[in-house]
């Protein structure tokens, strides 16, 4: 079988994009058993996770993403920008803002585009944050699980949870000397709290209106960026009082604006998304 794929990426978490609207991938192979191909970067084309353009029966689109450890993920916040940008630059949707399906509800991407009616950058209304602990979910006698102690090994870490479709482990941290992320951050995705395994994020304070941040994915491991991780690790810094409900997080990537809009309670997340390469593939 030969595919046609997008190889994108949004602040250096990338993604192999491809088009199933006619059902034609699904039939050929189990998407957990292609992503594993596919995103392997020594034996395949590479990347965190393939996304999936799907037809939906009550949205504009469907999204579906399948991590490069073949596990199926809710969402993704870079992927997503990367997902309005498909749809625009390759004329599948002539529309800004978009309803998109997927496994964590309803995400309304807008296009911004420059006079070359290309895509410049994209705003994600990711929903509202879910904070009740057995949402999330995470294993916790509170309602809420705000600098909850988690005992990890000899180690002991306070956890803010939050969902942003996905479970997301936020810490605060003074500097990340003596973070052993490749070490700390699987132990702490399938920590026995975490039912569905969690995303972990390690966040220093810069100011209330800028957060540091590194990441372990849940299915992915290390990455440049995580969109619904930013988006988490906002609203963790303002419930903590540590930052404004707006503010810049810089990731290893790049930059992410993230705004907690307490009107509507959304959360909302401007970046980029880049187009790297295309070409197809014989599976």
């Amino acid at each position: 079988m030969e595919l046609s794929f997008s190889k994108m990426q949004g602040l250096g978490n990338d993604f192999v994009m491809l088009d199933d609207r006619n059902k034609q991938i699904e039939k050929q192979i189990p998407f957990s058993e292609l992503a594993k191909i596919l995103c392997s970067r020594r034996f395949g084309i590479g990347g965190d996770g393939i996304i999936l353009i799907q037809e939906s029966h009550d949205h504009d689109m469907k999204f579906a993403i399948f991590n490069c450890d073949g596990s199926e993920a809710q969402m993704c916040g870079n992927g997503m920008r990367c997902f309005g940008k498909y749809l625009w630059e390759k004329n599948i949707l002539k529309q800004k803002k978009i309803r998109v399906e997927t496994r964590a509800g309803t995400i309304i991407p807008e296009v911004v585009v420059d006079e070359n009616d290309l895509v410049s950058s994209v705003t994600v209304d990711m929903g509202e944050p879910i904070l009740e602990s057995q949402k999330i979910p995470f294993i916790c006698d509170h309602e809420k699980a705000v600098e909850e102690p988690l005992e990890v090994g000899n180690q002991n870490f306070k956890v803010t949870a939050v969902s942003m479709g996905n479970p997301h482990a936020v810490i605060f941290v003074n500097g990340y000397e003596g973070i052993d992320l490749e070490k700390i951050g699987p132990k702490i995705e399938t920590h026995e709290r975490f039912p569905e395994k969690t995303n972990v994020e390690f966040i220093k304070v810069v100011n209330e209106n800028e957060l540091d941040m590194r990441v372990w994915e849940r299915g992915a491991g290390i990455t440049m960026a995580c969109g619904t991780g930013a988006c988490a690790s906002l609203v963790a810094a303002h419930m903590t009082g540590r930052s404004a409900n707006k503010a810049v997080i810089h990731l290893s990537g790049g930059d992410l604006a993230i705004e907690w809009n307490k009107e509507d309670n959304h959360i909302y997340k401007t970046g980029s998304a880049m187009m790297v390469f295309e070409g197809s593939v014989t599976i």
